[in-house]
């Protein structure tokens, strides 16, 4: 799933400069990704029998790797927008899939052991870009259209490992103490749901600038082929992100940890714009790779600690809907480069710390969870299709 979803980023300078494709048409390729990834998020929330069956999974997969050797058949905009649609719901799916599997074999060992397994989303970024880096290194390979065939054959060969996966049913929920229902939604839990939803919704707006253009915007200001390079450290630096974040979790108040996060986040979206040359471009894709995950993790969790009724649908909902917004937010932008995309981008994180901020007020601390800590000291991550999403 990590490079079928996120292979589009650097490849995209290619299509620029080879196929003819403008900055508008590339935020609206990348629009339709997203829409596709909230339709197979949806679906996976909407008919849990699709999260149970084998049948959806391999087809996903199939469907997945066939999109993205299509794209290099046709210079037709309208033909690629349609390519990206299925694409998306075919990653939610795989990973919503991935998701119960993880789950039941996972259930009762440590927080950072599914962290790890979500890393697998980081690994994929990791890949795609040094898939793209190792084609710049043989002149002739640098092609879009070997990129996407390059890319198709990486996603069969992760498909084939992934083959024999067994989707599992997700646990029963838990029986409430003396069989009683849980208590009402107070004011101050609606409270603090609110602030989470709009931190969580604005970081999805924020996240996915930079996750689709960060790429272009270092290779306008650093030479050769840092732009690659960077993405490739992304993707090392999402490996270890969940399982890192879930463990601080469990020692330090999560709506701290969240505002954390977002501020680094929105520094490394910021520094490729303000600062030109290889070490900002490394520096912002280490924060970047570090945190994004990361922050779905945390938010997650939160909304399973407030119990508020079905906080992990609404979370991925707003968090997906943002992704939908994000590239049309910044199209009028991109006609001067990137760097305004990305100083808007890190602008909007740093209102999603704000909420985030907020939220803090009054939270209680981790010691006030603790008897009902084993459902959240799960990676959050892993109860949603919604991460980067991983």
């Amino acid at each position: 799933m990590g490079v079928g979803r996120f292979v589009y980023t650097p490849i995209l300078p290619l299509m620029h400069a080879q196929a003819g494709l403008s900055a508008g048409a590339g935020a609206n390729l990348a629009t339709a990704n997203y829409v596709g990834y909230l339709l197979g998020a949806l679906a996976g929330i909407l008919f849990p029998a699709l999260v149970r069956s084998r049948v959806v999974l391999r087809g996903s997969l199939v469907v997945l790797t066939g999109s993205l050797a299509a794209m290099a058949a046709t210079r037709d905009t309208s033909v690629w927008t349609a390519l990206r649609v299925p694409a998306g719901v075919a990653s939610a799916l795989i990973f919503v899939i991935a998701v119960s599997s993880l789950l039941s074999h996972l259930r009762e060992h440590p927080a950072h052991l599914p962290g790890w397994a979500f890393g697998g989303v980081g690994a994929g970024i990791a890949l795609s870009g040094l898939l793209v880096l190792l084609l710049h290194s043989f002149g002739p390979l640098a092609d879009w259209r070997i990129a996407w065939y390059a890319s198709a054959a990486l996603a069969a060969a992760l498909g084939a490992a992934s083959w024999r996966l067994r989707p599992e049913a997700p646990a029963p929920a838990p029986a409430h103490a003396g069989g009683q229902a849980p208590a009402a939604v107070g004011l101050r839990t609606r409270r603090w749901f609110s602030a989470l939803f709009v931190s969580y919704a604005l970081e999805g707006i924020g996240y996915i600038v930079a996750g689709t253009f960060l790429v272009s915007a270092i290779e306008q200001g650093s030479p050769g082929r840092v732009g690659s390079g960077a993405w490739v450290l992304v993707g090392l630096a999402a490996v270890p992100s969940s399982a890192l974040w879930a463990r601080l979790g469990r020692r330090w108040s999560r709506p701290g940890l969240l505002l954390v996060a977002l501020v680094v986040q929105a520094a490394g979206i910021a520094l490729p714009a303000l600062v030109t040359g290889t070490t900002a471009a490394l520096a912002s894709a280490a924060l970047f790779g570090g945190t994004f995950i990361g922050i779905s993790t945390l938010a997650l969790a939160t909304g399973a600690h407030l119990r508020f009724p079905r906080s992990v649908a609404l979370l991925t909902a707003g968090y997906s809907v943002g992704q939908i917004l994000g590239p049309l937010v910044v199209t009028p932008l991109l006609r001067h480069g990137y760097h305004q995309a990305l100083i808007l981008a890190a602008a909007v994180v740093l209102a999603a710390a704000v909420a985030a901020g907020v939220l803090r007020i009054g939270f209680p601390g981790p010691a006030a969870w603790a008897p009902h800590a084993a459902p959240a000291d799960r990676p959050a991550s892993a109860v949603t299709g919604g991460a980067p999403r991983a």
